[in-house]
């Protein structure tokens, strides 16, 4: 090493000896040489008058902060670390955690735009109840303004729940451990969370644009991933073994689980797997919300979760979800928060106008089901919790479904794609079928479930003896099927369909449908 740099090295090392904070980061070689680095290429200790610069001078240079810095430790309470991981977050730019062990977190970290959150191994994020219980372990900041937040990326993050479960607490209806609502340009990277509890999804996105969720891990009693409203995304190379949905694209919901409400759509899940567990099987692997509602008007009946547009706005009936029918006489108009009218509790939904919601545009591609449950669904909610569809709604069509290398890996008989809502195109490519269908179903309270075109092509279909491929149960559905270039492995197969009092027109390479 040169003569003159190594003295050097050694006095700038020193310039942290006048500072408050003395970084962890500086005991590793590693960062001693890339400290020395920058003391090559920026030449910070000799500036002008020969003065030295400061400890928040030096990461920006070096490019990144260490949260320990801060004060961020395994040792530290709840409390402690919440303040110092905030503290750090706040200098935006590349915050990473480096000292492996199990830190608490007491309440919310907020993130702005610009961030990068970098943890390494063997780092676990634990809630704890040190000051009441809290919603998210992390938050963007403008979700409290809905104000977009862009360029954050998480990567490494663990996450224990510890029995931290709170619905919602800062946005009403958003309610993930990681959450984040007016986004923009995010990226979540190697995350795990095998803990979940019964009230709080895992990773909640609503109101969103160029969303990438890569490598995760989920596991618990709640939804894994679930997002609300927006545009381009991809969930990829994940593994759930969850209770309720492994992956929701709920663009209507229950009023208590998406802030918004809207169309997804342009995205892309790929690579995951559905684990078998102990548990009795429900939800599905991919929930698919859609809906619509019509403009206030007096007389109307509604209950928990209806919306209905009016003054520009999008107000959501927030009741009891016993169906407890209301008449609304008084139009909401409020501009902000909360009001109660005839006995009706309104909060304002959205600041804009739009009538419907669902899912266009998404393929899903190399799946493996290991669950015997419902693979896809697409569907409105009709219960006491939620009604997706008002009574003389427009049609909310959902579009453009393709799945591709579906592979079910269990026996017993289920709805691989459950359908209730108009849906205009599903192809289906190089997937293995074992027994089960394509089931259309619906409600009376739509009156037309449009025209669906169903294309099979390239796929095995393992069962031996008699397959019912599409079941339909819709009044007047008009269903055309196409298959090509399929494999029937059992000598024995026969497909056959179930058109009930709609019609199904069949072109077809399969025993059974093939004339």
């Amino acid at each position: 090493m040169d003569s003159q740099i190594l003295p050097r090295f050694n006095n700038d090392c020193h310039i942290f000896q006048k500072y408050k904070y003395k970084p962890q980061y500086m005991k590793s070689n590693f960062f001693k040489i890339l400290f020395l680095i920058t003391v090559l290429f920026t030449g910070f200790s000799n500036g002008q008058n020969g003065n030295t610069i400061s400890l928040a001078e030096v990461q920006t240079k070096s490019g990144f902060i260490n949260a320990s810095d801060f004060g961020f430790s395994p040792l530290a309470s709840g409390i402690e670390n919440t303040k110092s991981l905030q503290l750090a977050v706040d200098q935006a730019g590349t915050i990473i955690v480096s000292q492996p062990g199990t830190y608490k977190i007491a309440g919310t970290v907020y993130l702005g735009s610009n961030t990068s959150l970098k943890f390494g191994s063997n780092i676990f994020l634990k809630k704890v109840d040190e000051k009441g219980a809290f919603t998210h372990v992390f938050l963007n900041k403008g979700a409290l303004t809905k104000t977009y937040d862009q360029n954050i990326t998480i990567e490494g993050l663990s996450i224990i729940v510890n029995g931290i479960d709170k619905g919602w607490n800062e946005v009403y209806g958003l309610r993930g451990q990681i959450a984040f609502f007016y986004i923009k340009d995010l990226r979540i990277d190697r995350f795990r969370c095998v803990d979940l509890a019964t009230n709080q999804f895992c990773v909640h996105i609503c109101t969103f644009e160029d969303i990438i969720i890569n490598d995760a891990i989920i596991k618990g009693n709640k939804d894994g991933i679930h997002l609300g409203r927006g545009k381009r995304f991809t969930i990829s190379n994940c593994v759930f073994e969850t209770y309720d949905d492994a992956i929701a694209l709920n663009g209507h919901d229950y009023v208590t689980s998406n802030p918004e409400m809207g169309w997804i759509e342009d995205g892309v899940i790929e690579n995951c797997h559905d684990l078998a567990d102990a548990k009795k099987p429900a939800a599905y692997f991919c929930r698919m919300l859609a809906g619509a509602w019509v403009d206030w008007k007096p007389g109307m009946e509604v209950h928990h979760s209806d919306a209905v547009v009016s003054n520009g706005k999008v107000y959501r009936v927030q009741a009891k979800p016993d169906g407890t029918m209301y008449k609304s006489l008084t139009q909401p108009t409020f501009e902000k928060g909360n009001m109660v009218l005839e006995g009706i509790n309104w909060g304002i939904g959205q600041s804009e106008a739009t009538y419907t919601a669902g899912v266009r545009n998404v393929i899903i591609r190399n799946i493996f089901l290991e669950k015997a449950r419902t693979g896809f669904s697409v569907h409105f909610d009709n219960g006491s919790y939620s009604r997706s569809y008002y009574p003389g709604a427009v049609t909310p069509k959902q579009e453009q479904f393709t799945f591709d290398n579906i592979r079910v890996l269990y026996d017993n008989p289920t709805d691989i794609i459950s359908i209730g809502t108009p849906i205009d195109i599903l192809t289906i490519t190089n997937s293995s079928f074992r027994n089960n269908r394509i089931n259309f179903h619906g409600s009376k309270s739509l009156p037309d479930y449009l025209k669906t075109k169903v294309n099979i092509i390239g796929c095995v279909f393992n069962q031996k003896g008699k397959m019912e491929l599409i079941s339909n149960s819709v009044d007047n559905k008009d269903i055309l099927l196409k298959t090509s270039s399929n494999i029937e492995v059992n000598d024995d197969f026969s497909a056959f369909v179930t058109p009930g009092k709609g019609k199904i027109n069949i072109e077809s390479d399969l025993t059974g449908l093939k004339k």
